[in-house]
């Protein structure tokens, strides 16, 4: 945990940089999750240099939008003009909110750079309504295409902490076997928006 929170600490400075490449991935994702969002009072964890947050508080209520990289937090904070948006250095794994506070949870490429992800699922689960929507789009490296791939390796080299490796398909498979239903998905980055559920769904 320690590593991973010195690389964003490190690289904090050159993230927004490092995310240009994908640009319109992320246009197409702010308008898949502005009418979700709207009028509600939403939790962003893993914001990085809060690009999501900042380009959806228009459409939402109030957003706390977290990280564990203070750096990171102090890059998100610079040009934020909108009082709806508070920003904080917070643990996604022990998050201090009361159960059931926010109407909507954004992780944004955030279960894959994580050791047990599920541990993750389970404290949004907590802090989310019961009718609440959890946003969780993540670029899928594993899959076949060579340029997912190449992405995959640079990262890697890099030192991006990559603790999971998913194919779109194991992705959505993933937030299902840990009590969530997958509502909407979109491709080639894998959005997937999920409500709470009875329980894992066990069909692999």
């Amino acid at each position: 945990m320690h590593e991973r929170k010195d690389f964003w600490d490190k690289n904090a400075g050159r993230y927004n940089r490092f995310m240009r490449n994908d640009r319109a991935a992320y246009e197409k994702m702010y308008g898949l999750i502005r009418p979700v969002v709207k009028a509600k009072t939403v939790l962003e964890v893993a914001i990085g240099t809060g690009l999501i947050a900042k380009s959806i508080v228009d459409a939402a209520a109030h957003i706390e939008a977290t990280d564990a990289s203070a750096k990171m937090i102090l890059e998100a904070r610079r040009g934020n003009q909108s009082v709806k948006l508070h920003f904080s250095v917070q643990d996604m794994f022990r998050l201090p909110y009361a159960q059931k506070s926010f109407e909507a949870v954004i992780a944004s490429n955030a279960l894959h750079i994580v050791p047990h992800p599920e541990k993750a699922l389970r404290e949004i689960r907590r802090v989310l309504k019961d009718d609440g929507m959890l946003i969780a789009p993540t670029f899928t490296h594993a899959g076949s295409s060579v340029s997912g791939k190449a992405k995959a390796f640079f990262m890697s080299m890099a030192g991006f902490p990559l603790h999971s490796r998913w194919t779109s398909e194991e992705y959505l498979r993933f937030p299902r076997q840990n009590g969530w239903a997958v509502l909407k998905t979109s491709f080639p980055l894998t959005y997937a928006e999920c409500t709470k559920s009875e329980g894992p769904d066990v069909v692999l």
